[in-house]
C-alpha cells in the first residue's frame, strides 16, 4: 500500500497507507458511529462534500454487492446511482471479505469511483478531536499527487449540493389513486421504494420545481433528504410555503425536516460536529418512546424559533436537540432521521404508514 496524509485544516497531520483511489481530495470531515451500512450510506446524497471517518475500527470486511434493481428501475442494494463521499477514514482495512453475494472489493469499489482512502489512522482519537473543535475541513492526500497540484480545502457549506443531487426533471411512478408529490434534493432510493411500497403514485420533482404553480394533481407533498445548508433552498422554502396554504398533507425527512422548519418561519443552524450513524437514539414527546434511528445530518432546527402552532414531536435523547416536528392543528409532520433505513434499523417505517393514511 502507498501513503496516503490526512491533514485537517488547523494543521493535524494523519498518515496512514492508502487503499483507495490514488488520488487527493478535500472535504468537510466529519465521523459516523454506525457499524455496518457503508455500501448505502457511500451512495446516499446526504454524504456529498464530506469525508467519512468510521469510527467501528473494522472496514470491508463483507466486501460490496452487485447492482441489482427492482421493477421499477430502482437499485436496490445502494441509495443512488454512484457514491457521494469525498474520501474515507478508518482504523483496520479488512482487505479479505466475505459475504454471500459480494462481487468486489470495499478498496476496489473505491478506485472504480475515484475515492481516496486511509487506513491505519487512529480514528477514535481524531473522532475526539472533531467532538471537541466541531466539524473541521480536510484533504487526503496521496504520496504520488506532486506538491504542485496540491489541492485546498473545500468547504461544502458554501455550495448548493442539493442541486447537484437533485433530479434535473419530474418523473412520474405510478401505482394506486393517491398522489404524491416527492420534492428531491437527493432522495435516497429507499424513501420512494418505501412510498411505492405503499401504493402511492409519486411525482418526483427538482428542489426548486414549483409543483403547486405547474398544476400538478396531488394529494399530499413529501420533502426529501439531501446535502448541505437548507437556508441557501430559498426557492424551495417558497414553493413549501405555497403547499402549507393548501392544507394537503406534507412529510419531511432530514433536510424535508429543516425546509418544513425555514417555510414554516422557524431558523435553522448548524450542530457542533452533526449525527451521524444507525444508532441515534430519538424520544417521541406525545408518547415517550424510544427510537433507535439512522441518521446523517449537520443542521437542524432551532427550538426557539418554532412558530406559534408548530410543536417539537421528537428529540434527540443524547444532545435535546429537535429531531422532528409537527403542527398542531394541520397534516404537516416531519423527522430528522431515516424511517427507510438502508443502511439502520426499521423502528419507525410505520412513519411513511402515518403518511399514506392522511391522503
Amino acid at each position: 500500500m502507498k501513503k496516503a496524509t490526512l491533514v485537517l485544516k488547523d494543521g493535524t497531520k494523519l498518515q496512514g497507507k492508502s487503499f483507495g483511489a490514488d488520488t487527493s481530495s478535500a472535504g468537510e470531515v466529519v465521523f459516523s458511529t454506525g457499524m455496518t451500512g457503508y455500501p448505502e450510506s457511500f451512495t446516499d446524497p446526504s454524504y456529498t462534500g464530506q469525508i467519512i471517518v468510521l469510527t467501528y475500527p473494522l472496514a470491508g470486511n463483507y466486501g460490496v454487492g452487485g447492482n441489482c434493481k427492482d421493477k421499477d428501475g430502482i437499485e436496490k442494494r445502494f441509495e443512488s446511482s454512484k457514491l457521494h463521499i469525498k474520501g474515507l477514514v478508518v482504523s483496520e482495512y479488512s482487505e479479505n471479505y466475505s459475504q454471500w453475494d459480494a462481487k468486489k472489493s470495499l478498496g476496489d469499489w473505491l478506485k472504480k469511483n475515484n475515492i481516496p482512502a486511509i487506513t491505519g489512522i487512529d480514528t477514535r482519537a481524531l473522532t475526539q478531536k472533531l467532538r471537541e473543535h466541531g466539524t473541521l475541513l480536510g484533504k487526503i492526500i496521496h504520496e504520488d499527487t506532486p506538491s504542485k497540484e496540491n489541492i485546498e480545502f473545500y468547504n461544502p457549506d458554501l455550495e448548493n449540493l442539493a442541486s447537484q443531487v437533485s433530479i434535473k426533471k419530474p418523473q412520474t411512478y405510478k401505482r394506486g389513486k393517491k398522489t404524491v408529490v416527492c420534492v428531491d434534493c437527493g432522495m435516497k432510493n429507499n424513501i420512494l421504494r418505501s412510498l411505492l411500497d405503499r401504493n402511492i403514485s409519486v411525482i418526483r420533482v427538482p428542489w426548486n420545481y414549483d409543483f403547486v404553480s405547474a398544476g400538478h394533481k396531488f394529494d399530499g407533498v413529501f420533502i426529501s433528504n439531501g446535502p448541505g445548508d437548507p437556508a441557501m433552498l430559498t426557492e424551495l422554502q417558497e414553493n413549501i410555503k405555497k403547499a402549507m396554504k393548501l392544507k394537503k398533507p406534507i412529510f419531511g425527512i432530514c433536510l424535508g425536516t429543516q425546509i418544513m422548519g425555514l417555510a414554516s418561519g422557524a431558523q435553522t443552524y448548524k450542530l457542533k460536529f452533526g449525527h451521524r450513524s444507525q444508532n441515534q437514539p430519538c424520544i417521541d414527546e406525545e408518547t415517550g418512546r424510544c427510537y433507535i434511528t439512522s441518521q446523517n445530518h449537520s443542521f437542524a432546527i432551532k427550538e426557539k424559533t418554532l412558530k406559534p402552532g408548530w410543536k417539537v414531536w421528537l428529540r434527540n435523547a443524547n444532545d435535546k436537540t429537535v429531531e422532528g416536528i409537527k403542527h398542531k392543528t394541520l397534516p404537516f409532520f416531519s423527522c430528522q432521521f431515516h424511517p427507510e433505513a438502508k443502511p439502520g434499523p426499521t423502528d419507525t417505517k410505520h412513519f411513511f404508514d402515518k403518511f399514506a393514511e392522511m391522503l
